[in-house]
């Protein structure tokens, strides 16, 4: 399917650039971190398992295709754990001197029920809470670069329900892995959305944000599939999907599009396919519902007291 795709035909460098990518020591986010690396970038791989991610670092650095090739640190955060994207994002805004693209990643599709450390439903609480705490305790290193960007990499698939703010955690239904996917993908889009809406209420025009649907793409997030769906779907995915969907290096083009493009610099808070803009779910084109997301999203991160805008 990958002559039938979208690629990202930019040739920028980012020498002097750092973007972090999170949940990269395998399928697309170790391509985008190969990608970023190839242009120059510093890279700090943030994964929860540093030896995975070590080997994924000493395998993307063998096959570097130049010379002009940047850094890859790694980096420890588990984004199911807020102590963790804490303690993460107080490394970086030590150590790095500017941040210039945010790649979330990382996450879990369809596992069993369970809850974080934190207490919220696995997926909602490790695909956006997590990621949106790390947004927006490194919004103040993403600000003072000339131009940076914050890249969501939701699915498809959050077009199959909705975000329910009564019922995140499965407290009054019963739980559904498949629903509890789509909602979290749902919530990476209106994240970006709500995100984009609140720089522009404040003018600020320097950080962009993204989300997008990488494609139907053979890795291993669909792991869990045999305990959740029926046995031998994880085979499926991986066998039978992998003929007809694309390779992992074409199903992180999108992300690289977003990040790096020129032609989609001054795009801001849209969902985009195959490296172009394309439609959300309805209620992710709802700004009412955007915002009162955002307001859930603050307070039940409880940042009330915590301005990631300011200087």
């Amino acid at each position: 399917m990958d002559y039938l795709s979208a690629w990202c035909r930019s040739s920028r460098r980012l020498d002097g650039m750092t973007a972090i990518v999170t949940g990269c020591n395998t399928g697309i986010g170790k391509e985008t971190v190969a990608d970023f690396y190839n242009r120059g970038a510093r890279v700090v791989m943030a994964c929860r398992d540093t030896n995975k991610a070590d080997t994924a670092k000493s395998q993307i650095e063998a096959a570097a295709s130049t010379d002009k090739k940047g850094v890859l640190v790694v980096e420890k955060l588990d984004l199911s754990s807020q102590a963790s994207v804490r303690q993460f994002a107080e490394r970086i805004l030590a150590s790095e001197k500017h941040v210039n693209i945010l790649v979330n990643n990382a996450g879990i599709m369809m596992c069993h029920e369970g809850k974080t450390e934190d207490g919220f439903e696995t997926h909602i609480g490790t695909n956006h809470l997590g990621h949106a705490l790390l947004t927006l305790l490194l919004l103040k290193k993403l600000k003072e670069s000339d131009s940076s960007r914050i890249v969501f990499v939701s699915s498809y698939l959050h077009k199959k329900d909705k975000v329910d703010l009564e019922d995140v955690n499965f407290e009054k239904t019963p739980y559904d892995p498949y629903k509890a996917y789509c909602r979290s993908k749902a919530a990476n889009v209106l994240f970006a959305k709500a995100l984009a809406m609140e720089l522009q209420k404040r003018n600020i025009s320097n950080v962009s944000t993204y989300s997008l649907h990488p494609g139907i793409i053979s890795t291993d997030i669909g792991r869990h599939f045999n305990e959740t769906v029926f046995w031998g779907t994880t085979w499926l995915f991986s066998s039978i999907w992998g003929l007809f969907g694309k390779s992992v290096k074409c199903g992180a083009q999108t992300t690289v599009y977003c990040a790096v493009d020129e032609t989609c610099a001054n795009e801001s808070g849209l969902y985009y396919s195959e490296c172009s803009v394309s439609t959300p779910s309805k209620q992710c084109r709802d700004n009412e519902f955007a915002a009162n997301f955002w307001d859930w999203t603050i307070k039940t991160l409880d940042l009330q007291s915590f301005d990631p805008f300011a200087c």
